[in-house]
């Protein structure tokens, strides 16, 4: 099981507010805390203070914290890549480098005498980590993370993302994404319209952006990128997160009886695996159910993402839930009992077949 991620920035709040934030989602089974040098005017033992206690308290929590640097900082706090001792001494379980060197010095650095992470950046689409790993890093060691993007429009494309996400893949390293809060305020720099990986989830609730990383495969950590995330927003990431199967958002017909919300809502889903360009079948309900009524209602034209269950008139189908994949006439026999939410639609693509999956009603 993967790892619940939230960012801190103290250069840009207090202690108090970011120790409150760390008790909230520890709260929520969050385990890891990404914070970022990269702004930081002052030297080593200036950087020191200022970030040390919320770090401490962190990992007094059992959480590990991640600090985004670059080579440039190396430099300016006069640190070398063969000697990580600054980070251990401030608290730090690793680093993450927003820009790296040649992939001679990450593979150094990940042999570290502390056990210090190295986390690399997957966003370039390069053959960076291909590099890296001819200079035979310790690979318990090297970690993958996306970068996040402040500016809308500015984020990764989901076929590079995916494209980036193999490459890491293929070696089996950890690898994690960041998503946007929308209750959060800040970054790590002056200008931030949510910092999100993936440019399509820029606008999307949290818990959706969640479901997609994990329907889409590959990422093992999820980082909420902005701070601070409001106690709802913790709540409804960690449950998408630790849930065994995804709840798809469906907006429920307004007549939708008794027995249809029993079928849907009470009723574990499969998608069956001989799959249909039509319809996604969830064919065990009309096993379970097949001694309760379902009259004829709502039998209109079908349309992509409708949610349904065979009627009476429809023999051995009656009781089957169905999503529809494509737009269908209607021959009466099939009653649409809701709709999956505009926002979670997409999630469509995703879903595999064999895979199980809930329904969450919602008003919209």
């Amino acid at each position: 099981m993967g790892k619940l991620g939230i960012s801190i920035y103290p250069e840009r709040s207090t202690y108090a507010q970011d120790k409150a934030y760390l008790d909230l989602a520890h709260q929520y089974g969050f385990k890891r805390v990404f914070t970022s040098l990269l702004e930081i005017n002052g030297d080593k033992d200036e950087v020191l203070t200022g970030f040390k206690k919320p770090v401490d308290y962190a990992n007094a929590l059992g959480m590990e914290v991640m600090v985004d640097i670059n080579p440039g900082l190396f430099e300016q706090l006069g640190v070398s890549y063969d000697d990580l001792s600054f980070f251990k001494d401030m608290g730090a379980s690793g680093v993450r480098l927003d820009l790296g060197f040649t992939g001679a010095e990450e593979a150094k650095m990940t042999r570290n005498p502390y056990g210090i992470k190295v986390e690399i950046n997957m966003s370039q689409g390069t053959d960076y980590v291909d590099n890296i790993m001819s200079y035979s890093p310790n690979p318990d060691n090297l970690l993958g993370s996306h970068n996040f993007y402040p500016m809308r429009y500015s984020g990764l494309a989901l076929d590079h993302f995916i494209y980036c996400t193999k490459k890491f893949n293929r070696y089996n390293l950890n690898t994690m994404a960041f998503v946007n809060s929308h209750d959060a305020t800040f970054g790590p720099w002056p200008y931030s319209n949510g910092l999100a990986s993936l440019e399509l989830h820029r606008d999307l609730s949290i818990e959706t952006q969640v479901k997609h990383m994990k329907l889409l495969g590959g990422i093992n950590d999820i980082t909420i990128g902005n701070a601070y995330a409001s106690e709802a927003e913790l709540k409804a990431m960690s449950q998408a997160f630790f849930a065994a199967e995804p709840a798809i958002k469906i907006v429920p017909a307004s007549d939708i009886t008794d027995n249809e919300r029993i079928v849907l809502f009470e009723s574990e889903h499969s998608y069956r695996g001989d799959r249909s360009d039509y319809i996604l079948r969830s064919t065990m309900t009309r096993v379970w159910h097949k001694d309760k009524a379902f009259p004829a209602h709502d039998t209109k034209a079908i349309h992509r993402g409708d949610i349904l269950i065979g009627n009476e008139a429809f023999g051995q189908y009656k009781g089957e839930t169905q999503i529809a994949l494509k737009d269908m006439p209607n021959d009466g026999q099939i009653n649409v009992v809701g709709h999956i939410a505009e926002s979670e639609l997409f999630l469509l693509d995703y879903i595999k077949p064999w895979s199980g999956f809930t329904f969450e009603p919602v008003d919209k």
